[in-house]
């Protein structure tokens, strides 16, 4: 960028500004220590002019924003603080299938692809009697509760602008399937309804709907979820870090594409998996 076109943008930049924090010429010169008239020939005048350093940061101070924005060396007015906790975040996360911090990511992001890998199997497909097992120190709700929020989480995945990938690490399929592992003292009923179930979800909602499994000794993943191009979120156990910048997202999903395209079963044959699974039960 020519100086000349630096100014300019300083000029509307800096004028922008203090419409924004509704500050008059004379107010932002009392607040910098500097003369009325000074302001306004940055603002107003016809030959625009730079600042020098000093004088474009007691702006951007009493201004709250940058002065790398000021200056047009970025295109975010926040600060550099404000920035990094603008595009990090850590929020509690909540032992239950029905997270209300995930809920309200899942309504920001409403028409843009989902992407997930669950911790264990997706709560969004489990049945009441797996959620149970799981939660049952946890929930804190009635059965009609629990039967509701499964109903509510299927509409969800049936609605016509629905687009979810979901990969699951191919040894937590089978260790369910086996009940060994996190899924021991799983009665083999509930485990059999649960794959029944799962086969049938798959194939009904396909393609809006894509389960993959891949083999985490290849491809290891922490349990995630990116909502579009808005915010991804890795789960750690009682938080979720949470990632706004653009950059950090196309990142995670780089990596979840990766997994998609390593999996060991593709959503397509999914079902059959599934099915050959229930017949070694």
């Amino acid at each position: 960028m020519r100086k000349l076109e630096r100014a300019r943008l300083f000029q509307r930049r800096l004028s922008e500004a203090m419409a924004r924090a509704a500050l008059s010429k004379s107010a932002l010169a009392r607040q910098i220590g500097a003369d009325r008239s000074t302001i306004s020939l940055l603002v107003s005048s016809d030959d625009a002019r730079l600042p020098n350093a000093h004088f474009a940061a007691e702006c951007a101070a009493a201004l709250n924003v940058s002065s790398d924005w000021l200056l047009g060396l970025t295109d975010r007015p926040e600060r550099s603080a404000e920035i990094v906790s603008a595009t990090m975040e850590m929020t509690e996360a909540a032992r239950t299938p029905s997270d209300e911090q995930i809920f309200l990511w899942h309504q920001e992001a409403s028409g843009y692809k989902i992407r997930h890998v669950p911790a264990t199997m997706p709560d969004l497909l489990k049945s009441e009697a797996v959620l149970q097992f799981e939660y049952s120190q946890y929930v804190g709700r009635t059965s009609e509760q629990a039967i509701t929020d499964m109903r509510d989480k299927l509409d969800y995945l049936r609605a016509p602008e629905t687009d979810y990938e979901i990969a699951v690490p191919a040894d937590v399929l089978e260790n369910f399937a086996a009940g060994q592992g996190y899924w021991a003292g799983l009665p083999r009923e509930v485990r059999r309804d649960q794959l029944a179930r799962l086969s049938n979800i798959c194939s009904e909602l396909y393609p809006s709907l894509r389960l993959y499994l891949f083999d985490r000794k290849m491809l290891y993943s922490a349990p995630l979820t990116i909502f579009g191009p808005l915010i991804a979120s890795i789960y750690v156990g009682e938080i979720h870090m949470v990632f706004r910048q653009r950059r950090q997202i196309l990142a995670l999903t780089k990596h979840f594409d990766g997994l998609v395209r390593g999996a060991v079963t593709d959503a397509r044959h999914m079902p059959e998996r599934i099915e050959r699974l229930l017949a070694e039960i």
